[in-house]
């Protein structure tokens, strides 16, 4: 792969023109330019025209990737594939079985809180109803023992309106048979 020779003319470079060609446009035989001429063609093959060298890397490029990293390729695809089957044989029903019992079992449980829960707001409701009836039957207590209270009140100021009433006819009393004693003095 150095690339050593003379440019072969099939390779589509600037190779050499045919030797009946070189024949016409080169000068004598035997000249010197000819000794040049070659030189230049084999410094051109070595220097500028690379496809031997880049047709063995690519060559050797996918040999290795073939030889080598395909196989190594094929054992990860072949893991993969193991590993799905695996999965979806092995490992998923395992799952979708443990997740419907689990599921179950939460949902009992769901269940049972739920209900537990359901009695707890109905003692709740059950105790505010029995705070407001208690609260009710003290307000009605309260009111009746106001209106009882009003009722002796006005039994009270009746009785006390009776004997002002009274006491004031009596002291009318007093006052006129005063009078009239004080009439009796007075005329004197």
């Amino acid at each position: 792969m150095s690339g050593a020779g003379p440019a072969s003319p099939g390779r589509g470079g600037p190779a050499a023109p045919p030797p009946a060609d070189r024949r016409r446009d080169s000068p004598a035989a035997g000249s010197p330019i000819q000794p040049i001429i070659k030189d230049v063609g084999e410094v051109y093959s070595r220097l500028l025209d690379h496809r031997p060298v880049i047709q063995g890397e690519i060559r050797y490029f996918v040999k290795e990737f073939e030889e080598k990293r395909g196989l190594r390729e094929l054992r990860v695809l072949e893991n993969l594939k193991n590993t799905i089957f695996e999965t979806n044989e092995r490992v998923l029903p395992k799952c979708e079985q443990a997740m419907q019992d689990n599921l179950s079992e939460t949902f009992k449980r769901l269940q049972a809180a739920n209900a537990m829960i359901r009695r707890l707001q109905e003692r709740e409701c059950e105790a505010k109803k029995l705070q407001a009836d208690k609260v009710m039957a003290r307000e009605e207590k309260c009111i009746a023992h106001w209106e009882e209270f009003m009722k002796e009140q006005q039994k009270k100021r009746v009785e006390v309106d009776e004997e002002h009433r009274k006491a004031m006819e009596r002291l009318k009393e007093q006052y006129s048979e005063m009078e009239k004693e004080l009439a009796k003095y007075v005329s004197f």
